[in-house]
């Protein structure tokens, strides 16, 4: 089965494209994300409009990645029950958005 895996990471690398880094927009709940995960850490303060809209305004993925680390606290309770579908809802959209990934 290992063989069949394909690992990716990196947006710049080989398969790049599936990362949530790949700079890929999409449109989901009433908003332009320049990549997956600027949604999904945005997603951690939706109770929290200021935090909210500072991730969705950051320029790069990993700005959003250590936007939410600094501001853990913030972090709305039900996270970890949660973030798998926020997940899974944001790579629906980036590959139902840019069909030719």
């Amino acid at each position: 089965m290992e063989e069949d895996s394909l690992y990716f990471y990196h947006h710049n690398d080989s398969f790049g494209e599936f990362s949530n880094l790949y700079p890929s927009p999409i449109e989901l709940d009433g908003h332009t994300w320049p990549t997956t995960e600027h949604y999904f850490q945005a997603q951690k303060f939706i109770s929290d409009e200021t935090h909210f809209h500072n991730v969705l305004q950051l320029s790069k993925p990993i700005e959003a990645l250590f936007y939410s680390r600094k501001h853990q606290s913030a972090v709305r309770s039900d996270w970890a029950q949660v973030n798998d579908g926020i997940m899974l809802k944001a790579c629906m959209a980036k590959f139902k958005q840019h069909l030719w990934l």
